[in-house]
């Protein structure tokens, strides 16, 4: 019988030991990159990164209506490589100009909606997407497509297929919420709708793009979400890492709050204090034709109200990069590596 219990209780501890392994959070370092001025500067607004052949693209905004010059940069990652090794090397860029853009917005105005700058960026070969979001009271957003050169998109001025924004049950919009996130699965495009926090039909829209403005449009649940989702990489074929941010502002960012009865989020979001900003890593499964969720990574209490808008996946870590919003002045955008750190 003394045998037998102890074999039990020896079931029963690899049994927790198994449990506590899979719970554990994963752990990273934090690498920041140094980035020239030009590409620190606080209005370039970042919103969206990608990597193809060993370069890292960064979106800009491209802000047209504050006289913002539409751009991405590009730049080496064997020079980001060199410059985390030597803090005195200057990391070379190049920036690529983005043409036919105020020629798309225009349209858009002409449709009734309202161009308010590009959120998102799936690169595939010469072939470049990016999402437009709109205007608050504007009922869609926009994917659009270009080809990508050395210097230069060229947009294809026949592709500006609509998003139509998700509504609340009163049928009010949103407030500043577009479509922030892309990613392609098996050459269709999915964009991710930033609020995913209704109480029922939380969706992402997968989309076949093709020459004119009508396209094919599924429909993929997705498991409710609190906060925002702000940018998305893919990791594997159905895996996909996202950001989860929380902005502590009041008026018309309170839709972004949880119920207080949600305890275990509302907990990440307020103190004795009131409310704060938060940001964390979540994975993503795409499963039966539905994505789910759970937590990977909290970022460190110094850069949680760092508006995270760029996620990159890359060697099992994650580049990361805010538009311009860090928790003190002066503005700037900042470029980190998230290093993970090998269990021992």
């Amino acid at each position: 019988m003394r045998y037998y219990l102890k074999y039990i209780f020896t079931l029963l501890c690899c049994g927790i030991f198994l449990i506590a392994a899979a719970q554990k959070s994963a752990n990273f370092s934090i690498k920041n990159i140094k980035l020239p001025p030009e590409l620190s500067y606080y209005d370039n607004q970042f919103s969206g990164m990608y990597i193809q052949q060993q370069v890292l693209y960064l979106l800009s905004e491209s802000r047209l209506q504050d006289s913002a010059q539409a751009k991405l940069y590009a730049i080496k990652i064997a020079d980001i490589t060199t410059q985390l090794a030597d803090s005195n090397f200057i990391l070379p860029y190049k920036k690529i100009i983005i043409a036919n853009l105020a020629k798309l917005s225009n349209q858009m105005q002409q449709l009734g909606t309202v161009y308010e700058g590009l959120e998102a960026m799936v690169i595939s070969g010469s072939h470049i997407y990016f999402t437009v979001e709109t205007t608050t009271p504007s009922s869609q957003c926009y994917l659009l497509k270009g080809t990508l050169h050395d210097s230069v998109v060229t947009m294809d001025e026949n592709v500006i297929i609509p998003l139509p924004k998700p509504l609340a049950s009163n049928g009010s919009h949103i407030y500043n919420a577009g479509f922030e996130a892309l990613s392609l699965i098996n050459n269709s495009l999915y964009a991710f709708f930033e609020y995913n926090s209704f109480a029922v039909n939380n969706w992402v829209l997968g989309i076949r793009p093709t020459t004119k403005r009508s396209t094919f449009i599924s429909l993929k649940a997705m498991q409710q979400l609190p906060f925002r989702l702000t940018d998305i990489t893919q990791t594997s074929k159905h895996n996909f890492t996202a950001i989860n941010y929380f902005y502590k502002g009041a008026g018309n960012d309170e839709v972004y709050r949880v119920p207080t009865t949600d305890t275990i989020n509302d907990t990440l979001i307020r103190d004795n204090a009131g409310y704060k900003s938060y940001a964390r890593l979540i994975q993503l499964k795409y499963k039966k034709n539905k994505f789910v969720w759970k937590p990977l990574w909290q970022l460190p209490a110094s850069y949680m109200a760092y508006n995270w808008e760029c996620i990159a996946a890359y060697r099992k870590g994650y580049f990361i990069l805010n538009d311009k919003y860090t928790a003190a002045r002066p503005y700037q955008s900042t470029l980190l590596y998230l290093q993970p750190i090998a269990e021992k």
